[in-house]
């Protein structure tokens, strides 16, 4: 198991099943769960809730997030539009374990309509379980971050 984190979760309607099913699998891990919603399943717009979240890793409150909407491309995106934020969309754990290895991701996007909760938690298992490997990668990750500042 990986040192437990502060973990911030958030979703759009689409995904709030997912998303708690996350939080319980991921609490008894030892990470502590701070979800942000939403909790009812009312229509709501992911670019807000993938914001929040970002906005929480971002400014230190979390360590790591996980978001997830439909397809999990449009709520990476919002978060992706916060400085310091490396968030990936990935719907197997290779893609997991790499964009924490070798780009340092510090939030996880998640499709609930692409992907089922079985592979939704072997995802979410192997990004927590990675670690930033440093090295070559570290100069790419400086890299992607200098583009903010274009």
């Amino acid at each position: 198991m990986s040192t437990p984190k502060r973990i911030v979760l958030s979703s759009d309607h689409a995904a709030i099943d997912m998303r708690l099913a996350i939080a319980e699998h991921i609490a008894a891990q030892g990470h502590t769960v701070v979800d942000i919603g939403p909790v009812t399943p009312e229509s709501t717009h992911y670019p807000k809730h993938g914001e929040a979240a970002a906005r929480k890793v971002a400014g230190g409150e979390a360590d790591l997030g996980i978001i997830l909407c439909g397809t999990g491309q449009g709520i990476m995106m919002a978060a992706n539009k916060v400085p310091g934020i490396r968030c990936g969309v990935c719907s197997e754990t290779f893609s997991a374990r790499m964009i924490r290895q070798h780009n340092n991701a510090n939030m996880l996007s998640i499709g609930a309509r692409v992907v089922g909760d079985s592979l939704a938690m072997d995802i979410v298992d192997a990004f927590l379980s990675a670690e930033f490997e440093g090295g070559r990668h570290a100069m790419r990750v400086d890299m992607i971050m200098d583009i903010e500042t274009l």
